[in-house]
């Protein structure tokens, strides 16, 4: 009678090398054209509705160059997770969204690239996923 153990072995083999591939399959990115429902931001400018009312603060002070609350804004951001345009080092810079009730800088972050900003990136689950918007001028 064969051994059961190298199948096992074989089975979780397996099952690992398809859950890293799955784990390192970026996700594309949304076109900024994407999301039709807007919101006000109170001065005129139309921003994407799924940018929740503190994202619109974290703008305000990108526009006005601060100061930030948080001393990692404004950083350069790596896009490590290779999920955003691949752009030399430095194009990109992260800014906290801050999230009521959270005891930390939360999960919710807004990626600009270039300076001055041409491009905006928001994420609400920590670098997992981005939704790429448009900030009126």
């Amino acid at each position: 009678m064969r051994s059961w153990k190298p199948l096992l072995v074989l089975a979780i083999v397996v099952v690992a090398l398809w859950w890293s591939r799955q784990a390192h399959t970026p996700a594309p990115v949304p076109p900024a054209s994407a999301p039709a429902a807007t919101a006000n931001d109170g001065n005129g400018a139309t921003l994407p509705a799924f940018l929740p009312p503190e994202a619109h603060d974290t703008l305000a002070l990108i526009a006005r160059g601060g100061p930030f609350p948080h001393r990692q804004d404004g950083v350069v951001f790596g896009n490590y997770e290779g999920l955003l345009p691949k752009q030399p080092r430095g194009y990109y810079h992260e800014y906290t969204v801050d999230t009521p009730g959270a005891h930390n800088r939360g999960t919710r972050r807004i990626i600009t690239g270039g300076i001055p900003p041409e491009v905006y990136y928001y994420t609400d689950d920590h670098y997992r996923s981005f939704r790429q918007f448009a900030v009126p001028r």
